[in-house]
């Protein structure tokens, strides 16, 4: 049963239940568990498992194509209707203060900030009807999960259900030994992100940073301490070697080994070092953060990474997409909050489709860009004269790359941009579509705490036959 389409934001539930002070995880209460923390502890990652994972999957033969997905998530809840979704008929007071252009495809316009996509629509698809009804924000949980109960707010389970992302990693591994699955970048608030829930703390991402060329290992943690923290259990092993009969101690050494030199070692380090790209590819990119983002995303698919989110926002509230108003701060409303943001995206976007495509790179790696819903038909909402509030029943995102057939506008709302008119897409059939583009089978299914299995796409959904 869906719930009503729109909801009040709220400041001040995303960080209650972190419970900073409150002991969680591993207890040191045995050897075993001694171990256990010890590798939880390496990067915040049980890079072990990961690896033993991607050696599983290349045995299975689903390790053949270096298939990646670079996700551009625009937290907040971007504007459909000011963007992508453009209303030039409407009354001022829907179709909202900007301009429209033609595009690339005969009858199809954009947002006037948006030159480069509409000049690049050829290799783009837009999806205008995306039903987004059980989303939310802070966490952002069910766009990144497909599952429809991943909404903290009204499920205490919610957490529970794996991202994505993290079911990719379990089934894929990395394209490179020598790196990570899933890497998050630029990630101002957990709750911006999903994460692997049931599958375990060794499917979470790591978390990149391009300052020093380096990503970021736990505040306490330097490569030093991580060597000797590798030192220590190998003393540990040492007394338990001797009844290892199975060989399972020199299997789990070798993927410890590898982990180690996949934080600390040559390859994962220059990935994430985005001074070692030539000055040009810099320049071209630009110098906005979010730029430089996208830059590291490239390196890091291309370097082996099988999936990077970015969280594309400024601000570790709800996400700086999430134009309530100019009197609603921090988010600004339509034109002094979205506005400024609009070039940069159009940008970063399209620069990053050429650059796939200048390296070949473009039928392996799927972009996709979207938020977690779209903004209300009428303007001025919340007491604003120029925001929009968050509007879960619709909303609009871009794909390009992954070999799929682009060059096509999905589906369509209503006059006013409030309702799906044709051809929904759900978060499942999204999630069936990375699916698809990666080789994870449909039917797979994981196991929650009690044994029970849960399909990936427990909601159902099918890859977009339009795009495969």
């Amino acid at each position: 049963m869906y719930r009503c389409q729109a909801t009040e934001h709220q400041e001040n539930h995303a960080f209650l239940g972190l419970n900073a002070r409150v002991a969680e995880g591993v207890r040191l209460v045995s050897r075993r568990s001694t171990l256990k923390a010890g590798l939880a502890g390496m990067a915040g990652l049980s890079l072990p498992g990961l690896i033993a994972a991607k050696e599983q999957a290349a045995k299975n033969g689903n390790g053949k194509r270096n298939k990646s997905v670079i996700l551009i998530w625009m937290t907040g809840g971007p504007s459909h209707i000011d963007t992508l979704d453009v209303k030039p008929e409407a009354p001022p007071e829907i179709r909202g203060p900007f301009g429209t252009i033609a595009t690339k495809l005969p009858g199809i316009r954009f947002c006037e900030h948006l030159p480069k996509m509409a000049a690049m629509m050829d290799r783009l698809t837009v999806i205008r009807s995306v039903d987004c009804r059980h989303s939310n924000h802070e966490p952002n949980m069910v766009m990144q999960t497909a599952n429809l109960d991943a909404e903290p707010r009204i499920n205490p389970e919610a957490e529970k259900y794996p991202a994505i992302a993290s079911i990719v990693a379990k089934h894929r591994g990395p394209n490179d030994l020598a790196m990570p699955p899933y890497v998050v970048l630029n990630m101002k608030s957990r709750s911006h992100v999903a994460w692997p829930g049931y599958l375990g703390k060794q499917y979470e991402p790591l978390l990149g940073t391009t300052a020093n060329g380096l990503f970021n290992l736990p505040a306490d943690l330097n490569q030093d301490r991580l060597r000797t923290r590798h030192d220590l259990l190998g003393q540990f092993d040492k007394l338990q070697r001797g009844l290892d009969q199975q060989g399972s101690m020199d299997a789990r050494d070798k993927y410890v080994r590898q982990a180690i030199d996949l934080v600390v070692g040559k390859k994962a380090q220059e990935a994430f070092d985005v001074s070692r790209e030539p000055a040009a590819t810099r320049e071209k990119f630009g110098d906005h953060p979010w730029s430089q983002q996208v830059l590291l995303a490239r390196r890091l698919v291309e370097a082996g990474v099988n999936f990077v989110t970015i969280d594309l926002s400024n601000h570790g509230a709800s996400g700086t997409w999430d134009t309530h108003g100019d009197n609603i701060p921090p988010y600004g409303g339509i034109m002094n909050g979205l506005r400024p943001l609009l070039p940069i995206f159009d940008h970063l976007l399209t620069t990053l489709v050429t650059d796939l495509g200048e390296r070949n790179l473009l039928d392996d790696v799927l972009v996709i860009a979207m938020g977690e819903f779209g903004r209300t038909p009428q303007i001025g909402t919340q007491g604003s004269l120029d925001g929009r509030n968050h509007w879960p029943v619709v909303m609009s995102m871009t794909l390009a790359g992954g070999g799929l057939r682009h060059g096509q506008v999905i589906g369509a709302t209503e006059r006013d941009a409030g309702q799906i008119k044709e051809r929904p897409v759900t978060p499942g059939d999204l999630a069936a579509t990375i699916y698809h583009h990666f080789g994870v089978p449909l039917g797979t299914t994981y196991d929650d705490n009690r044994g029970r299995p849960h399909p990936i796409l427990n909601w159902g959904g099918e890859p977009i036959k339009e795009l495969v």
